[in-house]
């Protein structure tokens, strides 16, 4: 592997992505090729870090899974001025100059909660069926958050709270 190597534990793994698509990703001066390169190992990289873990092949395959798609919508938007995109505990909040880009946004999977003035991702096993009564910063509060600016980003910077 030429980007991935001697990574022990899956937030590693995660930290090194974030790290090289900052670097590498085409809307931000990065080659096409190899960041196609870096998701390619990024893939394989997680799936020997989960399967060391112990996990059942259909755990592995979730987490795999899980990883891919928050990836992915996070790489949708991450372009797009103005936002400020959080994974807070597994979902995605994106907040900021969001109504300029509300189609952008439902077209990528977000949807907007009226109550929070945010629009959030994610996947199915994390749908909270009885409405959240939570206010956003209780939330993260009780999940703490990693916040991915658009300009933050473009600049090599990367806060984690």
């Amino acid at each position: 592997m030429k980007w991935f190597k001697d990574w022990k534990t899956l937030d590693e793994v995660k930290a090194l992505y974030k790290k090289l698509a900052k670097a590498h990703h085409p809307d931000f001066g990065g080659c096409t090729s190899d960041m196609q390169e870096i998701n390619t190992e990024y893939a394989f990289a997680s799936a020997r870090v989960i399967k060391s873990g112990g996990l059942s092949d259909e755990e592995t395959e979730n987490e795999i899974r899980y990883s891919q798609d928050y990836r992915e919508a996070i790489e949708s938007i991450i372009h797009l001025k103005g936002l400020i995109i959080e994974v807070v505990g597994n979902w995605i909040w994106v907040t900021g100059n969001t109504k300029v880009y509300r189609c952008e946004l439902k077209g990528a999977g977000y949807y907007f909660a009226s109550k929070k003035l945010a629009w959030y991702f994610r996947t199915g096993e994390f749908k909270v069926r009885k409405g959240g009564r939570k206010s956003l910063d209780e939330i993260r509060a009780k999940y703490g958050i990693e916040v991915v600016s658009a300009r933050n980003v473009k600049r090599g910077q990367f806060i984690r709270g």
